[in-house]
């Protein structure tokens, strides 16, 4: 790779603010928010510190072409025309996705095959061979854009999205993504000290990314990137990058997580993954219905959960119900405390009666709230 490159990390929609902040404290080049993500400029030893620090983005993508699309030839030219060769052997696997918006070019698919189509080509015609196409873990993923007639060409440094730490041993249902708990968390204002109490715990996904904020410890660290697979890759600065992250985890035997579901396998799935990431934290688990929250009085801790909404709902009136019922809990029991909820439709967070402010964001392509409130 040359010294330095565009980089674009994505992340779920609403969390655009909060990825910029987490670029700006890795000290990034000329950060851009942007929808659906934020540009900045580095060259490999910002790939490796992004893939292993950014705990809200779901894939880190390096520029390498952006070009006039107004047609099939002009796309497989472009495509054609880059050094492909520079990062992928002749005999290496590719995968080329593609996303496709108001332009003459109208389907993804058609325009991914061009693309393979085009670095295929080029390999037979330096080399006599051509790499096959792969899957998720293919050497080399290609991601083009092409959006109002104009392409961007860009490779995946990461793989496997950002939101599959490693840390995962028991899925639970319908878990939420690592990437979006983790900005739920840094949105919520915890000061990375007080107690954090999750009432609907699930498989443990917010108590996990509010131990290893406050641990300090480098989400990615558990597992490898893209980018380590091709041509240009430097073992020693990954491995330099790798230790420094090791060194800057600390242990937080003081900090108090509080979790429990109504289901008791749930709790069990919290406790495993709990363990499978090295949390040192105090922890007390246990099988509980919600709408009994009682917190310890005086702690002045967070509770931090995500109760059922959207698709996850069968039943959309016994849903409102279980908030209005955790609702009054909340105004009864948690006084002191602060309080970051994710929810669905207005009218349920409406029903828990209780005022704050209301942030707009997405789990994959459904709308979601984060509510925050101090209680009183």
């Amino acid at each position: 790779m040359a010294a330095r490159h565009e980089l674009f990390a994505t992340c779920p929609r609403g969390l655009e603010p909060v990825l910029h902040q987490e670029l700006k404290e890795l000290r990034m080049g000329r950060i851009e928010r942007q929808v659906g993500g934020c540009r900045f400029q580095g060259g490999p030893v910002e790939v490796a510190r992004a893939n292993l620090w950014l705990r809200t983005a779901n894939r880190v993508l390096l520029r390498v072409d952006r070009f006039p699309c107004p047609g099939d030839a002009a796309l497989y030219e472009a495509a054609r025309e880059v050094p492909w060769e520079r990062w992928l052997r002749p005999e290496g696997t590719l995968r080329v996705q593609a996303r496709v918006q108001d332009s003459a070019l109208t389907h993804g698919r058609y325009v991914e095959q061009r693309v393979k189509d085009a670095v295929c080509d080029r390999f037979v015609e330096r080399t006599g061979t051509r790499p096959s196409v792969g899957d998720e873990e293919s050497d080399l993923r290609i991601h083009v854009h092409l959006f109002r007639d104009r392409a961007t060409l860009a490779l995946d440094t990461t793989g496997t999205p950002l939101y599959k730490r490693g840390w995962r041993v028991a899925q639970g249902r319908a878990p939420l993504p690592e990437t979006l708990a983790a900005g739920l968390v840094l949105l919520s204002g915890w000061d990375r000290r007080s107690p954090v109490l999750d009432p609907f715990c699930g498989s443990g996904t917010l108590l996990v990314e509010a131990a290893l904020l406050a641990a300090g410890a480098a989400p990615g660290l558990g597992r490898a990137f893209g980018a380590e697979r091709w041509l240009t890759h430097e073992p020693r600065l990954w491995e330099r990058a790798r230790r420094e992250a090791e060194q800057a985890r600390r242990p937080t035997p003081k900090l108090q997580l509080v979790g429990s579901d109504l289901h008791a396998e749930r709790v069990e799935d919290t406790r495993a993954n709990l363990e499978a990431a090295g949390v040192t934290a105090s922890v007390h688990l246990e099988a509980a219905d919600g709408r009994s929250f009682a917190p310890r009085p005086g702690w002045n801790g967070q509770v931090l959960t995500n109760l059922p909404w959207g698709v996850r709902v069968s039943d959309p009136a016994r849903v409102v119900a279980l908030y209005e019922a955790f609702g009054t809990r909340l105004r009864e029991q948690a006084a002191g405390y602060a309080l970051s909820l994710l929810g669905g439709e207005p009218r349920q967070l409406d029903a828990l009666g209780i005022a704050g402010e209301r942030t707009e964001l997405a789990n994959g392509n459904q709308p979601c709230v984060l509510l925050r409130a101090a209680l009183a």
